[in-house]
C-alpha cells in the first residue's frame, strides 16, 4: 500500500481548496471505484480529499420543477425517489441495472459520472494502456477487445465508459453542477465526458480541482415517457455490452420530443443526434424507428471481434422505442 495523506472538509470551499493545496490530491466519496483502483496500483494519490460529510446528500426539488440531485446521494436513494421514478423513469431504471445492491448503497452520483473504464489492459500495470500511462499503446486494440468500444475510438483507446446512470442522465438532458477554483458553472451531461482523440487519459471536461457538487434533472423533460434497457453477458452485477436510455414524447402520431443514448458503446455515454434528428417531427413508427437508428449506428466502426455489438445496440434500441411510442388508434 502506498502512503497517502487524509483530509475531511468542512465545506465545498475547504475541499476545493485543499485539493489545490495538495498536488496528486483526489476527492473520496462512497469510494466504490477509487479504492479498488487504489488497491490496483492504478491510482497513487497523494491525498484523499472526504468529501462524503458535505451537504450534498439531498435531492431537492425546484420552483419550476426540475430536481437536483447532489452529488453524495447514493444510488439506491436516487433510484427509490418517487419523483425520479414518476417523471424520469429511465434514470431509476438505468440505476437499478447497475452493480449489486451493496454497491450502490454506498456509490454516489457523482462518483458513478466519475468511474474509471473496466477495461482489463487499464487495470493490469503489466500491460500496456494509454489512458493509464499515455504513450505506452492499447494493448486491447490488438488483443482482447470483445467488450470495447465500436463508436468514437481511436488509435489511442478503445475503451468504453462504464456507467448506466451516465447513459440516462445524456438521454434526459441533465445537466451536471461543478464548482472549482473559478467558481460555479454546469456542462450538459451528454457532453461532460471526452472522446478518446490522443488524449484518452483524460475522462471528462472536468477542469482542475472542480468538485461535481450536483446533477440537474430538468422541467423539460420530467413526465416524459423514458426507459432504459441494458444487454450484459449475465443476468446481475455485469457491465453493458450495449445499454441505450430512450425519452419519446409523441403527439398526434408524430415525434415532438426525443433523446437517445447508448451505453457500451464508446469512450462516453452516446447520444445519439443523427437519431434524434431524423424522429423530431417523423410518424412514430417502427419504420421511422428503424431507418433513424441505422443513421446513427452507420458510423460504427467494430473492431476484429465486437461487430456484434452494432446488431444488438440496434435492436435495444428498437425494442425501448417501439414499447415508448403510444399505439396506434383502431381504423
Amino acid at each position: 500500500m502506498n502512503g497517502f495523506g487524509y483530509l475531511r472538509p468542512g465545506s465545498v470551499q475547504e475541499a476545493v481548496e485543499a485539493y489545490a493545496a495538495h498536488p496528486g490530491a483526489r476527492y473520496l466519496a462512497g469510494g466504490t471505484n477509487l479504492v479498488d483502483l487504489l488497491k490496483l496500483g492504478v491510482e497513487r494519490p497523494t491525498t484523499l480529499i472526504d468529501i462524503g460529510r458535505l451537504p450534498l446528500d439531498t435531492v431537492e426539488e425546484l420552483p419550476d420543477g426540475s430536481l437536483r440531485v447532489g452529488a453524495t446521494v447514493r444510488n439506491s436513494d436516487l433510484a427509490a425517489d418517487p419523483r425520479v421514478r414518476e417523471r424520469w423513469p429511465a434514470l431509476s431504471q438505468a440505476l437499478l441495472a447497475g452493480a449489486s445492491a451493496q454497491l450502490r448503497n454506498a456509490a454516489t452520483t457523482g462518483g458513478n459520472l466519475l468511474q474509471r473504464t473496466r477495461c482489463p489492459y487499464f487495470q493490469d500495470l503489466d500491460k500496456p494502456c494509454n489512458k493509464r500511462d499515455p504513450g505506452s499503446g492499447c494493448g486491447a486494440r490488438d488483443g482482447v477487445h470483445r467488450d470495447h468500444a465500436v463508436l468514437g475510438h481511436s488509435e489511442q483507446c478503445i475503451a468504453t465508459h462504464p456507467s448506466d446512470m451516465a447513459v440516462a442522465l445524456a438521454a434526459l438532458d441533465a445537466q451536471v453542477e461543478l464548482y472549482g477554483p473559478e467558481g460555479s458553472r454546469r456542462l450538459p451531461a451528454a457532453d461532460f465526458h471526452r472522446l478518446p482523440g490522443e488524449h484518452p487519459e483524460r475522462d471528462t471536461w472536468i477542469r482542475p480541482g472542480e468538485l461535481i457538487t450536483g446533477v440537474l434533472l430538468p422541467a423539460a423533460t420530467a413526465g416524459v415517457p423514458s426507459a432504459y434497457r441494458k444487454a450484459r453477458d449475465r443476468a446481475s452485477y455485469a457491465f453493458a455490452l450495449a445499454s441505450v436510455a430512450v425519452m419519446l414524447r409523441v403527439a398526434d402520431g408524430v415525434v415532438d420530443q426525443v433523446g437517445v443514448a447508448f451505453g457500451g458503446l464508446a469512450h462516453r455515454p452516446w447520444r445519439a443526434r443523427h437519431t434524434e434528428l431524423a424522429l423530431l417531427g417523423a410518424p412514430a413508427t417502427p419504420n421511422a424507428f428503424e431507418g433513424a437508428v441505422a443513421l446513427e449506428l452507420a458510423h460504427a466502426e467494430p473492431l476484429r471481434d465486437n461487430a456484434y455489438k452494432v446488431p444488438l445496440a440496434r435492436n435495444l434500441a428498437l425494442d425501448v422505442l417501439n414499447r415508448l411510442a403510444p399505439a396506434p388508434a383502431p381504423a
